[in-house]
Order: C-alpha cells, then structure tokens, then sequence
C-alpha cells in the first residue's frame, strides 16, 4: 500500500495541475497524430535531412519506413564526466543500421564544468546554462525527422537542461544514456581537510593542486554526491535509464554492454512492436513525486529544488517545495554519500546500489509502483541490478552486436550498512533537505549533510556581498566568533545565482575550532553543500525587494533546521524603515543585470526567480 503522505501530496499535485497538465498532453496528441513524423515534409525537406548521409541511409530514409534516432550530444572533452560520450554517437549509428535503421547527430548542447568556474565569472551563467541547454535541445529536435531520442548527459544544468527541452517533444520516447562515474581517488573526506587546511595557510598550492588531481583523475563524472550524481539517481527512478546503469564505469565491459542494451531496447521497440512509451507518458505526475523521494531519500542536490520544479513544469505538472517539505517529514533517509557521509557513488554502488534503494522504498509505500518507464509498465524491472552475460560475452567492435547484460535480482541486504541501509533502519526517519520559512522568506537546508549539534545556528549577522569579502575578513582574523554569515545579491535575477562553494572550507574551518556559524544567502551552493548548516535559494532575493536586503551588521539571526525556521530578530516596524541595501552591479564577463535580463528575455523556459521555484 502507498504511505498516506505519498498519496497525499501527489493527489493534491494532481488537483493542482489538472488543467495545465491537460494543455500539456493536449499538444502531444496533437503532435502523435502522425505515424511517421516525415510524413508531412516536402521533397527540399528530406533532400536537406539526408544530403551528407551514406548513400544506404538515403535509401531508408526516402522509403521513410524505419526509425531515425536523434542524438542529443553534450560532448567536450574538457568535461570528465562527458569525455566518454565521444564514441556513443557511432554506436548508436552502427546499432541503428543493424536494425535497417538510420540515426543522426541532431544537435549539441553547451556543458560547463560548475568545478571549474567555482568562484569565477562564468559561474554566473552556470544556472542560465539550463535554459540555454533546454532550448538547444529544442532547437535540435524542431526538425522534425526523428521517431525517438538518446539524450547524452550527466552534470549539473545538462540533464535538467535536455530533460526540459525534450519535455516540448514528449510525443517521441526519450532514453537518456548515462556516462557513468570515475573509479574511486582519494576519499572526499581527505579532499575537504586539504582544502581547509590550504584555507587556514597550513598547505601550500602545491599540496592542495596534488589532493585535488587526485580525487578528480580520469574520464568519468566527480564521485561525490553533487547534482551531477543526483541526475543519475533521478534518471533512473523516473524511468529513463536502465535498471542499474547509473553508475558503472565508463570504459568497461559492462558500460558498454548497457549502453549497446539501451539503444537496442528502443530500437526493437519502435520497429518490432511498433511502439515505445513516449516521453509525456513516462514523466507524470507520480513520476514526479517518485523523482522527489528519490532526492529526499538519497540527500541529494539541492539544485533539484529549482530543477524538479522546473522539469516538471515543461510537464504541464505544478509542484512546489512545501510538496518537498511534506514528503521530507515522512521519506527516510536511507544513504550517507559525501557530502552526508564518506562514502562515494561507487562505494553506495557496491553495497547495492539503485535496485536495492527501489525495491526498499517501495516496499514500504513510498513510491509509485503504476508508472510507465522506458521498458514499458511497472517499476518492477527497477529492482533488479545488471552483470554481464558470460554465456553469451560479445566484443564491443564485434559485428554481432554489443555485449550480452542480464538482470538479476538486487541483494537481499544491504553489503554496507554504513553506506546504504533498508528501510526498516534508517539512518533518519525524515529526508534530507528541509524547507524554511520565517520573515526573510523561504530556503532550503541540505540537513543530511549537517550534524545534528549544527543545525540550530542564532548569532549576530556579518553581512557581505561576495565570497571574496568574506575570505578577506577571515583573512583579516575577523571571523572568529559566533556569527551568521548573511551573503546577498547572489539571487538569479542579481547575477544568475552562482554556487558558493568558496566559501565552505573557511566556514568549516570556523565551525571546527568551536565557533556557532551558518550561512544565509539567496545564491546556491547544490549538491555539494558542506557540513555548515547553509539557508540557500532564499526568495524573494535581494534585487526582488526581500528582507535580506535589509539585514544590517550585528542583527540577531535564527536558522532552525529541526523546527524550518528562519527569521531575523528585527521587529516588523524597523525592517520597514529600513532602505534596501544594495551594492552596486559589478559588470564582469558574463553578469550584470543588463547582460542578464537581455538573456531572460528571449528564453521562454528561463523563469529561474520566484515562480520557479514554486513560491508565488
């Protein structure tokens, strides 16, 4: 049976959504109409589509009687996580010509590496990046020749990014083909005390450069749990990844095996049976709340808080984070992954991975079993974990075909419990993000990454506008006190929202030698939030007139995570009073509020203030 709060919350998202939702699947009925999407294009058209191809593809592509497969690429080969994608666009072209089918290279999306513009200008694009992959992805597809879809991504902006733009396509079927994640470097725990150590001048660069290449070495995506993992997880709880694929090494006998499974899988679909479950079918509703539990249970990203409610709009579903909130009180927490633990991806993989996780939370009612995934019907096929099929072993580069994979069941228990454990032991009976409120407006806490002894922070304000001038103050031996470290005008319409994530080895410092400290800000700091209880996404922000804005040096502040409070000690009266503190807009490469709300303009997809969010 579902958890009463589960049914609850998707029921209520359900009301909601009834009309929007309705005008969603309106325009993909629409657009199904037509058995073959080519149907409809002139002779100049199609001349257009099949001018550079192979003299073979042109002969199936002009009896327009089996499937041409878009490839949606995000390919670069200064992103570790998206090197591997290199060769998938020939695979799946060979594949697609075994089967008297024909595949193409529709378009690429942009992929920046968030840990290489961590406190730079351009991660002030970062957020917008979504908007501009969505719309790429969009672009890509507008040609309209293409009877099914293989999105290549991984990080942080590039899987919401497809996932939105494919959403305005949802008449087609949509797999995403996971890259997988690096072998295991140094631990995370290491990194981050080398990376406080370099803060407080106890390392040199060198040192620091040296732990750093050695947690980040080899093609594969970043091992800890940041949003580029978080996608993974979410990719494959709602459907759109095979069971279990999530998080194998690329570069191995097995990767390959899947990644050869999937474009199979789609291509028997659509030319044995005739049909594949459509992107608008497989992301529902109860996809949605399925995607959400996922997140809670797992402490994942908190980008997904911006980026949940964005996909889910390009869905025509509305929810909002006092949905988070209310599924958070009854999800358990079932993984400690860095940040929330020591363990990385490949470890959590190991001790049983995504089919143990799925099986265990539907077990006990916590997710929606009745939904359509990119196998057909049912979450059952879910729950099981791939190896390769030995009898059966084929070379990638033999003509045969890919490797032979085989699903067996998952592990009855958990192989670390340290790690991974079931639903009957949790390590928290509540999830891992948390919604606040109180007079600054609404937040979100990453509780699973913060000790218990940390989550209530009250202390006086020190105020700042940039990570820099809070470095400087530590740097200056003016931080070492209790305090709330409130940083404003980092908000999406102030500078595009950029993480902060340099400000995490000075605040953890800080919280080690004893100090009380948080932070508070209306920028982000995701799937990598630290161990310093951290108030991010803050709405209204501060350009919006939010009471940010108005905190003053030395105000009291009260962050309660266990109780979703967050409130400044500044009665009702004297906040009015109080005039808006603003700095004035720096103009670097790539922010400005004048470069940024051009940009805002022209991208219908790009609402990433409040409404976004969820809070109006």
């Amino acid at each position: 049976m579902l958890h009463p709060r589960i049914e609850e919350v998707t029921q209520r998202v359900i009301e909601r959504s009834k009309q929007t939702r309705q005008d969603y699947l309106d325009r993909i009925s629409h657009a199904k109409k037509q058995t073959r999407v080519r149907a409809g294009l002139g002779c100049g058209n199609i001349a257009h589509v099949m001018a550079a191809c192979s003299s073979d593809d042109k002969a199936r592509l002009k009896a327009d009687e089996q499937p041409n497969l878009a490839i949606i690429n995000s390919y670069n080969d200064m992103l570790s996580a998206h090197v591997p994608y290199k060769d998938y666009p020939d695979l799946i072209k060979d594949l697609a010509t075994k089967y008297d089918a024909t595949a193409q290279v529709a378009g690429g999306v942009p992929a920046m590496c968030d840990g290489v513009t961590q406190g730079r200008d351009g991660m002030e694009l970062s957020l917008f990046s979504r908007d501009v992959i969505a719309m790429s992805t969009a672009v890509s597809l507008s040609h309209d020749v293409f009877d099914g879809v293989f999105c290549l991504g991984v990080c942080d902006k590039i899987v919401p990014g497809l996932l939105i733009g494919a959403l305005s396509f949802g008449h087609l079927p949509v797999f995403f083909l996971p890259a997988g994640p690096m072998q295991s470097g140094i631990p995370n725990k290491e990194k981050a005390r080398i990376r406080q150590k370099f803060a407080q001048g106890l390392v040199s660069r060198e040192d620091l450069l040296e732990a750093e290449s050695a947690s980040y070495h080899s093609a594969g995506t970043c091992t800890f749990y940041g949003t580029a993992n978080s996608n993974q997880m979410l990719m494959e709880i709602m459907g759109l990844h095979l069971p279990g694929s999530s998080f194998i090494n690329p570069y191995t006998e097995l990767r390959d095996g899947l990644t050869g499974n999937a474009v199979e899988t789609m291509l028997k679909q659509l030319t044995d049976d005739k049909e594949s479950p459509c992107l608008a079918e497989v992301i529902s509703e109860k996809t949605i709340i399925n995607g959400l539990v996922g997140l809670l249970s797992t402490g994942g990203s908190t980008n997904h808080a911006i980026h949940i409610v964005a996909i889910a709009k390009a869905a025509g579903i509305q929810v909002t984070w006092k949905d988070m909130s209310d599924l958070s009180e009854v999800v358990p927490l079932l993984t400690r992954i860095y940040p929330n633990g020591s363990a990385d991806v490949n470890h959590f993989q190991a001790a049983g991975g995504m089919g143990f996780l799925m099986r265990e939370l539907a077990s006990a009612g916590y997710l929606h079993t009745d939904v359509k995934t990119m196998l057909g019907d049912g979450l059952a096929p879910y729950m099981t974990e791939p190896r390769l099929d030995k009898d059966e072993s084929l070379i990638m580069s033999d003509s045969n075909g890919p490797t032979k994979v085989k699903w067996v069941d998952c592990p009855e228990n958990s192989l670390d419990e340290e790690v991974l454990r079931p639903i009957n032991n949790p390590f928290s009976k509540q999830g891992g993000l948390q919604l606040l409120t109180g007079n600054l407006g609404k937040a979100v806490i990453k509780v699973s990454a913060v000790a218990t002894e940390h989550q209530v922070v009250t202390a006086p304000a020190k105020v700042f506008s940039s990570q820099g001038e809070l470095q400087e103050a530590y740097s200056r031996g003016e931080l070492n006190q209790d305090f709330i470290a409130v940083l404003k005008e980092q908000g999406p319409k102030a500078k595009g929202m950029p993480e902060l994530h340099k400000l995490t080895p000075v605040m953890a410092t800080l919280q080690d030698e004893g100090f009380k400290v948080a932070i508070v800000t209306d920028g982000r700091m995701s799937g990598a939030s630290g161990k310093v209880p951290a108030a991010i996404h803050l709405a209204p922000e501060a350009v919006e007139g939010g009471i940010i804005a108005k905190i003053q040096e030395g105000d009291l502040v009260t962050l309660d995570a266990p109780s979703g409070i967050l409130k400044v000690h500044v009665s009702d009266e004297e906040l009015a009073k109080r005039e808006l503190q603003l700095s004035q807009p720096s103009l670097t490469f790539g922010t400005g509020r004048e470069l940024f709300t051009g940009f805002r303009n022209i991208v219908s997809s790009a609402d990433l203030g409040a409404s976004a969010f969820g809070l109006e």
